[in-house]
């Protein structure tokens, strides 16, 4: 989630310095070993040339499974999923395949509001993964959620019964959420993980910026939370032919100065422990496998491009990394939808994808007949969340509403009025009105046609047709959506008091021009997505002619 002005618990706020996002440790370090292994007929059976890490070195398991690391107070081990195998799961599905070495536990002095970890004690003499084997085909899916957000346990509700409720039942391999997974009251992980858990497939995690320790005066401790319910903020795991790469974006700076509880800042930036790790985790890979990269707060971002709060501020070495690697990052944080493509000038093959939240516009809106906010994102998309299909080395992305019509992919508006969406020309309108027809054929002219395709982006090509006319092309404009300002307007009382409708990177506008006769007529709307799949929709256009009435 982004910021708000506000200074409250429910945000962080970036201060002008810059920490490097490291887990200082203390202590020498002292010399870990241990054994990946599998079970062979009730026996353990090493399993050979498997990556483990303390967070910044990777070493490789030898012919008999055994691994030998440094590790210093503080550092997590763990293992990293080869393919053709799983990781053990809780009984909510969450895989585990770490070790936390913090001998002192949290520090009690941090007073943390939210438990941390409990002191673990010496090093053991063997830190031992398990894995089973599994058949891993090269096409599978993943579902993407990002920003659930639960900020009471009414909300976390909404989670269970809107985008955990469509994806029960699914085939897809694992599941995974990009951060945001609570509203800063991290006692709801509990619930969370066993509303979750019930979706029944392994599910990942990573932490945002509402799930922070705020006591922590800077990054080291402030994930003492996320930690002991989830394992190692950042990570790696393979599957099939793809690399998965698992990262913390979130640099917690501390407590703003003067503030009371819960009130600190914070930054968008990877570190140079990550980083380290990344580039030894991509040194191990061949060059053509497909890397994959979730995080929380995006690379880029369209809502505030320089915002250090929104924006990864060492994206240039992650990039310099990646180069001439095919990858496609994910990202949540923004509440909006959108798609960049990083050095596309310099024939770069990196896809960055903001995803779609699943609490939207922070389940603001009115409620729907089912009881739930109708949670339409700021810029437009409904609430809900992604798949990802990937067969061997290539990829695509679909979006999914977690309410209403599970396919559906864009809204078309006809805006007549320059005025219509004025609160005071609404109050005479009921819902809509002022969006749809009937057009008075000496407004056809000014109106405009608009087309929110819901995760579009730049590669997106949208087109309309009146009857069986000839295609028109329409122009990519950032703009808001005028249907989710006139909903955010109209109930006022049902959203969250720093959402507002936001400029979207997804809209399409194309003026109707004056040279349609009254009457009935079909537009429909054709559009090539950001993989060059057809979409179609359209709506029923009504013109009328001077004395009102519908007929040429």
């Amino acid at each position: 989630m982004t910021d708000r002005p506000a200074f409250t618990r429910r945000e962080t706020m970036a201060g002008a310095a810059a920490l490097v996002l490291v887990t200082t440790t203390t202590g020498a370090a002292e010399r870990a070993t241990g054994m990946v292994y599998e079970l062979v007929a009730g026996a353990r059976k090493g399993v050979p040339e498997v990556a483990v890490s303390n967070g910044r070195d990777v070493v490789r398991t030898d012919d008999q499974g055994r691994y030998s690391l440094d590790v210093a107070e503080e550092d997590i081990v763990f293992v990293v999923k080869p393919a053709g195998y799983a990781l053990p799961r809780d009984e909510n599905n969450i895989p585990r395949f770490s070790y936390i070495h913090q001998p002192k536990g949290s520090p009690p002095d941090l007073r943390l509001r939210y438990r941390g970890i409990d002191p673990t004690g010496p090093l053991p003499a063997s830190i031992d993964f398990a894995l089973t084997r599994e058949p891993e085909p090269d096409a599978f899916d993943v579902i993407l959620f990002t920003d659930p957000q639960p900020e009471s346990p009414v909300e976390l509700g909404h989670v269970r019964d809107t985008a955990v409720t469509r994806v029960l039942g699914t085939k897809a391999a694992f599941g995974m959420t990009t951060g945001d997974i609570l509203f800063d009251d991290l006692s709801f992980y509990g619930r969370s993980n066993r509303i979750m858990g019930r979706i029944g497939i392994p599910w990942f995690h990573i932490g945002g910026n509402h799930d922070l320790n705020f006591e922590a005066p800077d990054a080291r401790y402030s994930r003492e939370t996320f930690k002991r319910v989830y394992g190692a903020p950042y990570y790696a795991f393979h599957h099939g032919k793809a690399l998965f790469l698992m990262l913390d974006t979130v640099n917690y700076l501390g407590a703003a100065s003067g503030a009371g509880d819960g009130v600190g800042r914070y930054e968008g930036r990877i570190g140079e422990r990550q980083l380290g790790f990344i580039a030894t985790m991509l040194a191990q890979t061949p060059k053509d496998r497909l890397v994959v990269i979730a995080m929380h707060i995006p690379l880029y971002t369209d809502l505030a491009p320089d915002d250090p709060r929104q924006n990864v501020m060492d994206r240039e070495r992650l990039l310099d990394l990646l180069e001439d690697r095919p990858v496609l990052s994910l990202a949540g944080h923004t509440h909006t939808t959108e798609h960049h493509y990083p050095r596309a000038d310099r024939e770069g093959r990196h896809h960055h994808h903001v995803l779609t939240a699943v609490s939207g516009s922070w389940w603001s809106g009115p409620s729907a007949r089912t009881g739930i906010p109708s949670a339409d994102s700021r810029d437009g998309t409904p609430n809900g969340f992604h798949v990802l299909s990937i067969d061997g080395h290539s990829y695509t992305t679909r979006y999914r509403p977690s309410q209403g019509q599970p396919d559906e992919a864009m809204r078309i508006v006809l805006e007549s009025q320059y005025r219509g969406g004025a609160g005071e020309v609404l109050r005479d309108y009921r819902p809509m009105q002022t969006l749809r027809s009937p057009v008075p054929r000496e407004s056809l002219a000014a109106t405009n046609l608009v087309v929110n395709v819901f995760d579009g982006g730049p590669r997106t090509r949208v087109q309309y047709r009146i009857d069986d006319g000839a295609p028109v092309a329409m122009v990519r404009t950032r703009r808001p959506d005028p249907f989710v300002a006139e909903l955010f307007l109209r109930y006022a009382e049902t959203k969250k008091p720093w959402v507002k409708a936001e400029p979207s990177s997804h809209v399409w506008v194309a003026r109707l021009g004056g040279d349609i006769p009254a009457g009935i007529h079909r537009i429909t709307v054709d559009v090539r997505d950001e993989y060059g799949r057809p979409l179609s929709s359209g709506l029923v256009l009504e013109v009328t002619s001077e004395d009102g009435s519908a007929k040429g």
